[in-house]
């Protein structure tokens, strides 16, 4: 079985997370969605609420786990067996930082392998810290995240 662990902080989950998801269950047996804590950024969210809006965005798909992630990724990819990780690239700019921690990880873990994939037109310039930028300002953001995620920052106000 292929399995693919894509992480991230998801906070909050967008349409172009979904959509890269959707993408990856028809190249993979199993795709886990690894929810991490970044130290760096505030969340809107805790880590368990993000672990259950996404898993409610992505009911729909038969073969998508969710879990969170609290240690190294590398480490993770041994716990589920997974064959690569898998990261979205929006920009050249998000380039170097994914190259570097791809190099880092298959460094930590020999065979560790990521594969790239970048959004469909329509999700090229979605981001978390966009979409949190919005909700701020009270901006319609409907187009942007899931129905589940849609509700949970309407009732954040």
């Amino acid at each position: 079985m292929k399995t693919v662990i894509y992480p991230g902080s998801f906070d909050p989950f967008t349409n172009g997370h979904l959509d890269l998801v959707t993408r990856a269950e028809k190249l993979f047996d199993r795709v886990i969605v690894g929810v991490a804590i970044n130290s760096g950024k505030s969340p809107m969210f805790s880590l368990e609420e993000r672990k259950e809006l996404i898993e409610k965005s992505c009911a729909h798909l038969d073969h998508v786990e969710v879990v969170t992630i609290k240690g190294l990724l590398v480490d993770a990819v041994e716990e589920y067996q997974a064959n690569a990780l898998l990261r979205g690239l929006r920009a050249f700019s998000d380039f170097e930082y994914e190259l570097q921690m791809a190099l880092m990880n298959r460094n930590l873990r020999r065979g560790c392998e990521t594969i790239f994939m970048t959004p469909t037109l329509k999700n090229s310039f979605v981001s978390s810290s966009l979409v949190k930028e919005i909700a701020k300002y009270g901006g319609d953001l409907e187009n942007y995240v899931p129905a589940p995620v849609l509700e949970a920052i309407r009732n954040r106000k």
